[in-house]
């Protein structure tokens, strides 16, 4: 039995901005009709994609009304490539919407007395302002409409983003507004260099190829360039010639790895890296401090405004130089050793062995000696036993994936109950479902967004609490 046609959606009126980077409006039923890559204040068409009970979520067909919050996006690949969602909007209106979405998402599912909140701390860069991407290889690329509609032959072969929802879908990506040079020159160099020399791409549906992904890191405060070259296969014939290529034509590599990886996924943490090149590492620079980034390492990918979120987090955490300071989720110290001359002592606690490596020589190299680090599951480290051998803290730093904290880890702040918390959280929803479970003890006083990523809906949210 044929699926029946979704019916479209005449004349929408967008009336504010939602959870996840969408819109929404009402239909004539009242239901809610998210719409992605809409504005408020458009009036438009829209072809419905998925249809519940009490919401449908649709698409634009055709916009009659333009709000005045929209402007030119930037990019080739604005409404393919899932990277930049929010550049249709205005700056200055992302950063209130960002702002409007913590607010409401504390008062829904925090439901807590909160302080009122400011205006997010904007990005002074909003384009080139990342310092890592990672592009993927494809022998059967995405084609555009103008494409198909050419009805000529297309080479399939590709280097870009996996259009969102779709695994096996890539599509090649000519210029990124997101990352500095050479950013670019370094991938159109690799892309040209593999199409004359005929080495194949790979085909992640059909696990089958050689060039699988590259990894680029640009260093915004050194200008040090790291490239990681991921390949699928043990042929040395394909990738020696292209990782000498690019270490010719960009002197300016400080840096340049390859992996072979012949798993089913892209991650590279568990797998040996080959140091073709260069230093095995680039180094990001903050006040007086210089931080080490390895191939593994973590480090915010907005350096600049990594600065404002941690200079943010120090002021919450109102240190006096007399605080034992336990940093959760510390990952390779950077937010540990930003603090260290503040507090008596940090403690930091990671469940990646490699990044825990890298906070310690990060204290090493910064002579910071008041810091401690261990590594392992947070909710097994932080227990009783733990807290008998430490002193207690004083202040706690966290700072969790986007999943939150688990809540043995929420259990055990409310029993080691510091006079204060500082909650760092690059999801705003899980912070404040966890906020929820620690307003028993403790009461949010403030609130401060941080926009990391300018022209996506994501957000960074710092959050201090005091014990009651």
């Amino acid at each position: 039995m044929a699926r029946k046609k979704l019916k479209d959606i005449k004349g929408l009126t967008i009336e504010k901005v939602a959870a996840e980077g969408n819109c929404l409006g009402h239909d004539e039923e009242g239901r809610i009709v998210f719409v992605s890559h809409a504005a408020p204040g458009d009036v438009m068409d829209v072809r419905v994609v998925k249809k519940r009970k009490k919401f449908i979520q649709a698409a634009p067909e055709v916009i009659h009304t333009f709000s005045d919050l929209r402007q030119e996006p930037l990019c080739e690949h604005y409404g393919l490539c899932g990277g930049c969602k929010w550049q249709h909007l205005k700056y200055e209106h992302q950063v209130e919407f960002k702002t409007q979405v913590v607010r409401e998402t504390m008062e829904h599912l925090g439901k807590i007395e909160i302080p009122e909140i400011p205006l997010a701390l904007g990005s002074e860069k909003t384009e080139f302002y990342r310092n890592k991407m990672e592009f993927s290889f494809t022998n059967f690329r995405w084609l555009t409409k103008k494409e198909i509609a050419s009805e000529e032959n297309q080479d399939r072969r590709g280097l870009g983003f996996h259009i969102p929802g779709g695994f096996d879908k890539i599509i090649h990506v000519n210029k990124c507004w997101l990352q500095p040079d050479p950013s670019n020159a370094i991938r159109t160099a690799i892309d040209t260099f593999a199409k004359e020399n005929e080495i194949p791409y790979y085909n992640v549906k059909f696990q089958e190829g050689h060039l699988r992904n590259v990894t680029i890191r640009t260093a915004n405060t050194t200008g040090q360039i790291m490239v990681i070259l991921q390949v699928f296969t043990d042929e040395e014939k394909w990738t020696l010639p292209l990782v000498d290529h690019l270490k010719a034509e960009f002197p300016e590599i400080t840096s340049l790895y390859y992996v072979v990886n012949k798993k089913g996924n892209e991650t590279i943490f568990d797998q040996e890296l080959i140091l073709h090149h260069g230093t095995p590492y680039i180094e990001e620079t903050m006040e007086d401090l210089t931080y080490r980034v390895g191939p593994k390492s973590f480090y915010q990918t907005n350096s600049e405004q990594a600065y404002q979120l941690y200079s943010v987090t120090r002021d919450f955490a109102g240190l006096t130089g007399e605080e034992v300071v336990y940093d959760l989720y510390t990952g390779t110290g950077t937010i540990a050793n930003f603090v260290a001359k503040k507090a008596k002592q940090v403690v930091g606690i990671e469940y990646v062995e490699a990044a825990i490596e890298d906070a310690k020589i990060n204290s090493e190299i910064n002579k910071v000696e008041n810091t401690l680090f261990y590594a392992g599951d947070m909710k097994n480290v932080l227990t009783d036993e733990f807290a008998a051998k430490h002193p207690a803290p004083d202040v706690v730093i966290t700072d969790p994936p986007r999943a939150g904290m688990d809540t043995e880890v929420v259990e055990m702040l409310l029993k080691l109950a510091p006079k204060r918390i500082v909650y760092v959280s690059c999801n705003p929803a899980t912070q404040a479902r966890d906020l929820n479970l620690l307003d028993v003890k403790y009461k949010v006083t403030k609130i401060q967004p941080v926009d990391m990523f300018p022209h996506t809906h994501h957000i960074e949210n710092v959050v201090a609490l005091e014990l009651k």
